[in-house]
């Protein structure tokens, strides 16, 4: 069950954005050259206490808010959390995964509408992705609860309806090579979180909405609602 509050140490959020195979078809878009690389603030943590209680259900819920900035409408991203265990620095991809200190859930809440403005325009989208509640995080999971994270299953549910449903062996960039790519500008400390991307499927949710999402099957859960600021 996963229970550790890795995030009261966590010192930087780094997310990797477009990051599975299915949105490059979807979208006819050629393979990034590299990872596409952004961060968030520690203060867009929030604890979603996670696990299942007997029904099969997610058995607590956190809140998140949606700031009044964004119209009423945030994108929901569920993703795999990789937590770091040890100081990383200029690792290989090989060397990568000792550097691991377990897993968890997180969703990358997303002002979608900020982001597509911004793009186009050249200008940063971080605004977009670092409001206060933007990413839930459930527990650690450590590495021996997680014998495979290089194929596990990944899904959300928005109000009962499955939205989002891949697998990790489906990403661009192998967690491996999230690492050591990122390690080569920066060193990556104990704690520090990183997000390997979302699934295709992602979209809106609006005050009232349920979010529930998983990895694997049982493996951990997460049950948000979605409230206006």
């Amino acid at each position: 069950m996963p229970t550790t509050k890795f995030f009261q140490s966590t010192r930087k959020i780094i997310g990797a954005g477009v990051n599975y195979k299915e949105i490059l078809r979807l979208t006819n878009a050629p393979k990034p050259d590299a990872p596409v690389i952004f961060f968030k603030p520690i203060s867009s943590l929030l604890d979603v206490p996670s696990g299942t209680a007997a029904n099969g259900n997610p058995s607590s819920t956190a809140t998140i808010r949606i700031p009044r900035v964004f119209g009423g409408v945030i994108n929901f991203e569920a993703e795999l959390g990789v937590i770091i265990g040890r100081r990383c620095s200029n690792v290989t991809s090989d060397q990568a995964m000792s550097y691991i200190g377990g897993y968890c859930l997180a969703l990358d809440m997303t002002g979608m509408d900020f982001i597509l403005d911004a793009r186009p325009k050249g200008l940063p989208w971080c605004l977009g992705k670092g409001f206060d509640t933007s990413t839930p995080v459930s527990g650690l999971i450590s590495r021996a609860e997680f014998p495979n994270p290089n194929d596990v299953r990944v899904w959300c549910d928005i109000n009962g309806v499955r939205k989002q449903d891949d697998s990790t062996r489906n990403l661009i960039f192998p967690i491996a090579e999230l690492i050591a790519y990122v390690s080569r500008y920066m060193t990556l400390e104990e704690n520090d979180l990183l997000l390997t991307g979302t699934p295709a499927g992602a979209g809106p949710v609006r005050h009232g909405d349920i979010i529930e999402c998983g990895l694997g099957d049982g493996l951990v859960t997460m049950r948000c609602t979605v409230a206006d600021e």
